[in-house]
């Protein structure tokens, strides 16, 4: 009698992926993180380079300090008002036509940003490369749902996510070692090749996978979602720009996108065809899930913002040494994010993610006790932790949502992951970043009163700005370096301190909202109820 049972509970369900495409399922992979790590390289590269884009040419090309925001947000804006439609087009057109769209727009911006020769130009290139980005980070994780069966999807998705981090180490060293050896334009240019092998492997290997059924387009929907979105990024770019989230610039756009996106959700629940089944909401897997990748991304890219400078203009670091000084953290991320379903099955995502979270958190939280003169391994160990944290955050949380959507809406659940992650990040850059330059000021101001008005209010601005004027007066400015950085130091540790609490927030969420371990099956090998029941029928061609 338990012979049987034991094979029954062995014996895996009913494959839904083709055997061509399951054996060649680990190598599809590899194609879709090297798509996946371009997009990703390039953001991080970018803001190495920007003192360079900003010198007058031929070195740069005298980018102003808001065209340079610009040439960063056109990008950003682009990028999360089309995620959610890249995500539907996906599903109802073909994921693999998708991705070879979005690849070949990504290609082509870049190449026409690296002979940019106006910052007008850039900004507008830019804003292509965030076109055609909008369609890559969808389809990579929709495709990956559907080359890869339920049970190994967990380690899938957590090597997708090693990936992210890695783009996010590697980009502040290669921008590094190309400035150091070829003009701006190089950190450009060098996507085009990697873009050419990316566009072929893709074309030779990925399948084509869509929704069977798609149901008539919710025109309707797609629009206003488009709409909300990029009125409420813009709002919250603004806002970051002004250190004020209370001028009129900032609310009438932050307040006209809110007001869309709930017309939206009001449009969606009515539809008999809608954009996005909002009853995935209702679900704690879900919801949960999505709030904790706003809320963790809220907390980390703050911290970027704050971090490079801290290392750059505090330390003394180059940009090169910058990138290397952070790679514990991609490394943390590639050693334990494929091995995070592990410690999922044994303790919950549950537990997991709360702890994670929490490791986030001290990380953060250890920003509030650095100085000029914290030691270096210190600082590692923080990155470590940071990284290691990230690591069982983002695979669980990226599964929970996955799966908790049929395998035929698979575009449309990673748009909604990357949509929430792009919203938080851009808020903690906005709102953390706001924090930071106000509280700098606040410090600075008693130190520059001997300045004419106009140069004041210039060095009040940001730390570098400060330094520049100090550089500009030579010895008469000395005074005021010291007061730079003690100024800054006392500002990190204010804005390390508010992200450590959006993290604990989100370890809050997580720890209240998320469910816990999953139990296992019964000995006679019936399925845990809705184990496999919204897996979904969409097939790889």
């Amino acid at each position: 009698m338990s012979q049987p049972s034991t094979v029954s509970a062995a014996v895996p369900g009913p494959r839904r992926v083709p055997e061509a495409v399951h054996r060649r399922r680990w190598v599809i992979l590899g194609v879709l993180m090297l798509s996946l790590l371009i997009v990703v390289l390039d953001n991080s590269i970018l803001n190495v380079a920007v003192k360079t884009i900003a010198s007058p040419a031929p070195t740069g090309i005298g980018a102003t300090q808001s065209e340079l925001e610009w040439a960063i947000n056109s990008y950003t804006l682009v990028f999360a008002g089309l995620l959610f439609t890249s995500g539907l087009l996906g599903d109802r057109l073909g994921r693999k036509k998708v991705l070879l769209f979005g690849i070949t727009v990504f290609g082509i911006g870049s190449a026409l940003a690296a002979i940019s020769t106006t910052p007008g130009e850039l900004i507008a290139y830019r804003a292509v490369m965030g076109l055609g980005a909008a369609f890559v980070m969808p389809a990579t994780l929709a495709v990956l749902m559907n080359v890869f069966e339920r049970d190994e999807q967990p380690k899938a998705i957590g090597i997708w996510a090693g990936s992210v981090g890695l783009a996010i180490a590697v980009g502040p060293i290669t921008g590094g070692v190309l400035l150091e050896h070829f003009w701006w334009g190089s950190i450009f240019l060098v996507n085009v090749p990697v873009v050419l092998l990316a566009f072929a492997l893709m074309a030779w290997l990925v399948p084509d996978s869509r929704d069977p059924k798609p149901g008539r387009i919710d025109l309707p929907g797609v629009l206003l979602s488009v709409l909300g979105l990029v009125l409420l990024v813009y709002g919250i770019i603004r806002g970051g720009e002004l250190a004020s989230f209370t001028d009129a610039e900032v609310l009438l756009p932050s307040l006209g996108g809110v007001a869309v996106l709930v017309a939206f959700v009001l449009y969606e629940k009515r539809s008999d065809h809608p954009a996005l089944d909002v009853s995935y909401f209702r679900k704690p897997a879900f919801s949960a899930a999505v709030g904790a990748i706003a809320l963790v991304f809220f907390a980390l890219m703050g911290v970027t913002f704050f971090s490079a400078f801290y290392l750059q203009s505090v330390r003394g670091y180059s940009a090169l040494e910058s990138g290397l000084l952070i790679l514990p953290l991609a490394i943390a991320q590639m050693v334990f994010a494929p091995r995070a379903r592990l410690v999922v099955e044994r303790f919950g995502a549950k537990a997991v993610c709360t702890t994670g979270m929490l490791a986030v958190a001290v990380g953060l939280a250890a920003f509030a006790l650095f100085d000029a003169d914290t030691p270096l391994w210190v600082l590692e160990v923080v990155f470590f932790l940071q990284g290691a944290g990230m690591a069982h955050i983002m695979p669980p949380v990226t599964v929970s949502i996955m799966q908790s959507l049929p395998r035929e809406k698979a575009g449309s659940g990673s748009a909604i992951n990357n949509t929430f992650r792009q919203v938080g990040g851009a808020l903690g850059v906005a709102v953390l970043g706001s924090v930071l330059s106000t509280t700098y000021r606040g410090e600075i101001e008693g130190h520059l009163g001997a300045l004419p008005p106009g140069l004041r209010d210039t060095a009040g601005e940001s730390i570098e700005a400060t330094l520049a004027v100090a550089e500009k007066l030579g010895p008469a400015g000395h005074g005021l370096v010291a007061p730079a950085y003690d100024a800054f130091i006392d500002a990190m540790h204010v804005t390390a301190v508010g992200s450590a609490v959006v993290a604990l927030l989100g370890a809050l969420v997580v720890a209240v909202f998320l469910p816990g371990r999953t139990p296992a099956a019964p000995a006679g090998g019936a399925p845990v109820p809705g184990a496999r029941a919204e897996a979904g029928e969409s097939v790889p061609n």
